[in-house]
């Protein structure tokens, strides 16, 4: 169950709650933010009610009651399992921050695991694996010894690269979606892991896991999900050998030198924030391809595939 199904522990609040939600769907999202006013009136210290007050709110162009309820609900929860801090951010009631927080991303995939291989290939064209491999073998068309899949997910891309790599090794954020890379027996290695966090505490190093012991590092459609991308590069450079290969995508900011929040709750990067990353970061930009990566909403997402070289 996702937390914003989460019950307040009040019938009437609860039914209030679930009128509330009927309208939202018709579209009739003032009715929708009286509702949930009565209901927290009863409870007002109930997350994912809150969480459902503020998006009705904003959906009714009524910030100014969107902003306290995130606010509130910040308050119960700092660890922030709804990501208000992102939806304050495109209120503009806070900065954009650096990276979304790590509990909402996790609870996001571990809720989508399930469909996440339907609704993503199936419903929204998704095809960023498949491109991102292909980029990888029309640059070196060659055996890798070990690639490490970041944020590897259901395990797409390894589907993708498996016959190229003697060994490969999965990270990913959420443990449900571990689970469902395991099912498809393409990894060698499948771990928890988080991007955001430094090497020691983000799950790529151990006694086990050395550095420096990659010649192909891969994030596909992992970066969405990080602001600022210093620190995923600084993982990338420590787990790659000189001279081998990352290969990632991100989706396409337009001009400027930054990344900014859409409305989906994800990061888009710019051309010049990637290259200025990776440059810092002791990488060499072998190629870019621009395309779509999914359909959302209708519409083509577009999105900048990468390939980089560690420097020597």
């Amino acid at each position: 169950m996702h937390p914003t199904q989460f019950s307040s522990g009040d019938v009437i609040a609860d039914r209030r709650a679930d009128y509330a939600r009927m309208l939202a769907e018709n579209g009739e999202h003032e009715a929708a933010v009286e509702l949930m006013e009565q209901a927290l009136e009863l409870v007002p210290d109930w997350p994912a009610g809150l969480l459902r007050l503020a998006d009705y709110a904003e959906k009714a162009g009524q910030a100014e009651k969107a902003i306290p309820a995130l606010r509130r609900l910040l308050e119960l929860d700092p660890e922030d399992l709804f990501g208000a801090q992102l939806k304050l951010a495109l209120l503009g009631a806070e900065d954009i921050p650096d990276q979304p927080p790590s509990r909402y991303v996790e609870a996001l995939f571990d809720d989508y695991a399930d469909r996440f291989d339907t609704a993503l290939v199936e419903k929204l064209d998704y095809s960023v694996p498949a491109k991102l491999a292909r980029l990888i073998v029309e640059h070196e068309d060659r055996r890798f010894d070990l690639a490490v899949d970041l944020g590897c997910g259901t395990g797409l891309f390894g589907a993708e690269i498996r016959e190229r790599v003697a060994r490969l090794e999965g990270f990913d954020l959420s443990v449900n979606m571990l689970a469902k890379a395991e099912e498809k027996g393409h990894y060698d290695l499948l771990a928890k892991a988080d991007l955001s966090l430094d090497p020691i505490a983000c799950g790529l190093f151990d006694e086990r896991l050395a550095e420096c012991r990659a010649d192909l590092v891969s994030a596909a459609d992992v970066l969405m999900y990080l602001g600022d991308l210093a620190n995923a590069f600084a993982l990338a450079a420590q787990l790659l050998k000189p001279g081998s290969l990352l290969a990632f995508s991100v989706e396409d900011a337009g001009e400027g030198d930054g990344f900014i929040l859409a409305p989906s709750l994800r990061y888009a990067h710019t051309e010049q924030h990637v290259r200025y990353r990776l440059d810092e970061n002791g990488f060499d930009l072998v190629k870019l391809s621009r395309t779509t990566i999914r359909m959302d909403g209708g519409k083509p997402v577009s999105g900048i595939l990468f390939l980089a070289s560690r420097k020597a």
